[in-house]
């Protein structure tokens, strides 16, 4: 009788509210067929812990904490901002990995993560067939920027988009209310480095054209400044006030961020942060407004309190999907959300090779932008009103949310 193979997961990049769910849909299916996997293994810190071998032996787990991680915000497990570059500048590394899963049996490796993370699950693929250790290599969709093509949306999107629309809609109240001799106009910064999706959901805290937020900034949409100003000051001199959700993102006409920090990530991206403060300064030196900004940063990837149902359901389901794919036989693919119908929202689960999904990005369509780019479309409406729909509340004890945290036992190493 051939044995049961292994199974590895790892998270990757930037956490999201409910990147844990889908790790608890991939761990409680693997449970359900033990008949043919054997262990659940994670990555400590995502890819660097099969390059360290340093893995943790997620059945050490018990089932009632494998369970809470489907209400836990972060990555249980640890992530990391850590590219694996292509096969012939880095082929020590991939083989590195093919050495680690071979030394632990595994034979189904499922990479949860974004456009980087699908490429090295498809890499992966490739080149353990070459090397005489074929595993199946699933790619498990995650990322709150929503910009991974094929699928219709991304797990960890709807629950950013809630948080977003719902703080845009807080805030205006707040600025309404002491707009006569306070604060004029509030930005809230938000991420998106190439795509607008993130912003195009504050959009969603109003309808009607003089409703907040008044102006949205997006990365598809050069920066005009004279442009922007004057609708600033229209906003002002009509309402009194003036709500902008920004992303990150944002550039002028040349390419250039209008928040460039400088910098560059460990994925060779150009750092950035800082756009509302750019924004806030211009339109105190040009219209003499008072102003507050607000960066919502980590706070509106990591709101499990505020989670969309329907984004946690999804990220159950694509984890569920990926365990089921690989045991079908199936490799180098990644579980996508296919849209059923708008309204009723209806949707289910389809299948995308990663060779179509690794490395590229699937921007917020002008059709979703309105025709003086600073506001959603009606299509664009439609398109994001289901996702944020319905509340999936972590247990609370005394006024907290109640969240696990894993023991995280090693594996015994076996390579040196």
């Amino acid at each position: 009788m051939t044995a049961r193979k292994n199974l590895f997961y790892a998270q990757s990049g930037g956490p999201t509210a409910v990147i844990n769910t889908t790790a608890c849909g991939v761990i409680e299916t693997a449970r359900r067929h033990r008949d043919r996997i054997g262990r659940v293994y994670a990555g400590r810190n995502g890819i660097i812990g099969a390059l360290e071998e340093d893995l943790i032996d997620v059945y050490r787990e018990s089932a009632s904490a494998i369970a809470a991680l489907r209400h836990t915000p972060g990555a249980a497990f640890g992530t990391a901002r850590f590219k694996l570059k292509g096969l012939e500048e880095s082929a020590a590394e991939y083989e590195r990995l093919i050495e680690v899963f071979r030394a632990h049996n595994i034979g189904y490796f499922l990479y949860n993560g974004g456009n980087d993370s699908m490429d090295t699950a498809h890499k992966v693929s490739l080149l353990s067939t070459q090397l005489g250790h074929p595993i199946a290599c699933i790619g498990v969709p995650k990322t709150v920027d929503n910009d991974l093509p094929i699928t219709d949306n991304c797990p960890g999107f709807g629950s950013v988009a809630k948080y977003i629309a719902v703080s845009t809609l807080e805030a205006a109240l707040d600025v309404r209310s002491m707009a006569r001799t306070s604060t004029k106009v509030f930005i809230l910064e938000v991420m998106g480095r190439h795509a607008g999706w993130i912003a195009a959901a504050g959009g969603l805290a109003g309808e009607g054209r003089d409703d907040p937020p008044q102006l949205i900034l997006f990365p598809e949409i050069a920066f005009d400044e004279a442009a922007f100003l004057a609708r600033v000051r229209a906003s002002v001199e009509k309402n009194d006030y003036c709500v902008i959700v920004a992303s990150e993102g944002a550039r002028y006409a040349d390419g250039r961020f209008l928040a460039d920090a400088g910098s560059r990530d460990a994925f060779g991206h150009v750092q950035l942060g800082g756009v509302g403060q750019v924004l806030a300064e211009l339109i105190k030196r040009e219209l003499g407004y008072k102003y507050h900004y607000a960066i919502a940063d980590y706070l509106q990837r990591s709101a499990r309190h505020l989670a969309s149902a329907v984004d946690a359901e999804q990220a159950y389901a694509v984890g569920r999907a990926a365990v089921e794919l690989a045991l079908e036989g199936q490799t180098a693919v990644m579980p996508t959300i296919v849209r059923k119908s708008d309204s009723p929202y209806r949707w289910g689960i389809g299948v995308a090779p990663l060779a179509r999904v690794a490395n590229r990005e699937k921007m917020l369509p002008r059709s979703f932008i309105s025709r003086d780019g600073f506001a959603i479309t009606a299509a664009c409406r439609r398109y994001l009103a289901p996702l944020i729909v319905g509340e999936d509340y972590p247990p609370y004890r005394r006024g907290l949310p109640q969240y696990v945290t894993l023991k995280n036992l090693p594996v015994r190493r076996k390579l040196g």
